[in-house]
């Protein structure tokens, strides 16, 4: 939620429900739902046509309750308009139904229409029937036998969940148990835990408690400081968190992401390191989160909101002198799936060096970039094609991460001649769309510069990963063979990727960890810009050491049952500690 060069946009994703009369998570009758009876009721779908639960006789009924912001919902809308089709001739009837008190009308509609969702989604005001189902998440599957009697709930399938997802669906949880109910079977496995966001239910309040944690006194400022970079209109978060109505809707989701260490995204261990975007929140921070959000989270007066956050709407680092674009052609992005890191050569035409001191990668389509990064290529470098980021960085900006301004005389070098090397990391939003990125530099004159700024790196790229390992250590070093000034750290690796230390052995013997990231996590490319520059004398070598786990236990791995070596995509792996250094322009 802070900025940092990641933000909380993949993660807060699906619909859930929460209660109506308390500030919990759950559902009144939050007990398991399996053998309940459910009784008729009548609802609206979003055109205003009337359903009930009993208006067709079918073999079995299948209700899911989904939300239209939910990341992990737009991820399933394509899969229930597929199962639905599958079932379509074997008497299965399938309605979707929305709680939030969040989600207006006009928004369902619209959603109905962009993601084409082909099962009739009904509005449930007040969640009365959310409760009624003791249904707790979206997206969250019910199947009623012919009597209404729930013989199966929980997740879909088991392909996504909370900002990963396996390669392909390995079991089927629905459709079997469908298939076992129209066998007249047993359902074998009768309930899942559902995996979404938290539904957005009707909050009491004790309007009464003047010392109350209000969202108008403490929270909006929370959000402003830590979460609204990335969740306000036209950014990356699939939703909104300015508004209270937008905010009470998600209270009980953020809740659980602040207590459980997902939002905001930061992996560093906080014993090793003073980082300047260290974005984690602060114990109080949290402790009146959770007071609100137990009281019910009470508005408070409005006269003391914040006056909103003025969000640049241009160049934040002013007029670039030159502004680059990845491709003359739009890049498309599909509507679903995973799309393997995209790299796009351009040759700016610099006929002279070029000092950056400052770049701004500027996504074309926010909705559906992770991050860019942009590197420099010169003739003749590395031999490996334009797929490998091996040469200088550039500029990378990721959901709430600022852009890359220097100190005056430090500056980035990109040679007469130099290819940049565009990689972008796309996520699929549930709507095929187009991308053209561009990245924005800044120029200074040569001897304006006193320092330059080189991304430099201990990788290993002669590994092998066994099949099934699940914690494999690989090493790598890198010596300094002149002083230095360290500003920053980041570690890369793929899918695969664990954890990651850096560890600075100085001249003298003496050790020190730099960093250590305990869980590493491939959605969330971050940087760890240290609070102060650190010099690192000449002979100090940097050792990094990366886990990998290639074992059935990672949702993320491509194939366990492989052995894996260095490569490009996704599905190979990568072993690299970057870090950014300054060194005087006199000594290089």
């Amino acid at each position: 939620m802070k900025p940092s060069l990641a933000c909380a946009a993949l993660v807060l994703g699906s619909l859930g429900i929460s209660c109506s009369q308390t500030a919990h998570a759950q559902p009144p009758n939050a007990g398991s739902p399996l053998g309940q009876t459910i009784a008729d009721f009548q609802l609206q779908d979003v055109a205003g046509t009337p359903h009930s639960l009993a208006d067709a006789d079918a073999g079995c009924t299948v209700v899911v309750f989904i939300g239209w912001e939910c990341p992990l919902v737009r991820q399933y809308v394509p899969r229930l308009n597929a199962l639905q089709q599958e079932y379509r001739e074997r008497g299965v009837r399938w309605l979707t139904i929305n709680s939030n008190q969040h989600d207006s009308l006009t928004e369902l509609q619209h959603f109905v229409q962009q993601f084409d969702l082909q099962v009739p989604l009904l509005k449930d005001p007040g969640n009365r029937i959310a409760d009624r189902f003791a249904a707790s998440r979206t997206p969250e599957a019910f199947l009623l036998d012919q009597n209404y009697k729930v013989v199966y709930h929980g997740r879909i399938d088991d392909q996504f969940t909370y900002g990963r997802q396996r390669p392909a669906v390995v079991t089927r949880f629905l459709a079997d148990a469908i298939d076992e109910l129209l066998a007249d079977q047993p359902v074998s496995v009768a309930s899942t835990e559902p995996e979404g966001c938290i539904i957005g239910r009707v909050f009491q309040t004790d309007a009464d408690d003047e010392h109350a944690v209000t969202y108008s006194n403490q929270i909006s400022r929370i959000l402003q400081r830590n979460c609204t970079s990335c969740h306000r209109a036209g950014e990356i978060g699939p939703f909104a968190l300015d508004d209270y109505d937008e905010v009470t809707g998600w209270a009980g989701m953020i809740q659980e992401v602040v207590n459980e260490r997902r939002m905001p995204p930061w992996h560093a261990n906080p014993e090793y390191g003073t980082f300047s975007n260290d974005c984690r929140l602060s114990e109080d921070e949290i402790a009146m989160i959770n007071q609100w959000v137990d009281a019910g989270a009470p508005k408070g007066d409005p006269a003391d909101l914040p006056n909103p956050i003025e969000y640049s709407a241009g160049w934040q680092i002013g007029e670039p002198d030159v502004v680059i674009p990845m491709s003359k052609r739009p890049f498309r992005v599909p509507a679903t799936g995973t799309v393997e890191y995209e790299y796009f050569e351009v040759d700016p035409g610099f006929t002279e060096d070029k000092w950056v001191t400052a770049a701004e990668c500027r996504p074309g389509n926010r909705a559906v970039i992770h991050h860019i990064i942009v590197g420099v290529r010169g003739e003749g470098d590395f031999g490996r094609g334009v797929h490998e980021l091996q040469s200088d960085w550039i500029a990378a900006t990721a959901p709430g991460s600022p852009p890359m301004q220097l100190p005056v005389g430090y500056a980035k070098l990109i040679p007469a001649g130099a290819k940049l090397i565009f990689q972008m990391h796309y996520t699929p939003n549930g709507i095929a769309t187009t991308d053209i990125s561009s990245v924005g530099l800044k120029f200074a004159e040569p001897e304006d510069i006193t320092h330059r700024v080189l991304t430099l790196k201990a990788f290993n790229e002669k590994f092998r990963i066994p099949a099934g390992a699940e914690n494999h250590r690989v090493n790598a070093r890198f010596r300094f063979e002149r002083d230095a000034e360290l500003l920053s750290l980041f570690p890369h690796m793929h899918l695969r990727g664990k954890a990651f230390r850096y560890t600075a052995i100085y001249p003298d013997g003496q050790e020190e960890i730099l960093l250590d990231v305990p869980t590493y996590d491939f959605n969330w490319q971050n940087a760890y810009r240290l609070a102060e520059p650190k010099s690192i004398p000449e002979g100090t070598r940097i050792k990094c050491r990366a886990w990998f786990d290639n074992s059935t236990g990672n949702l993320a791995n491509p194939d366990p049952a492989k052995t894996v070596r260095w490569g490009d995509q996704t599905w190979e792996e990568m072993m690299i500690g970057y870090f950014n250094v300054a060194v005087p322009v006199d000594t290089e």
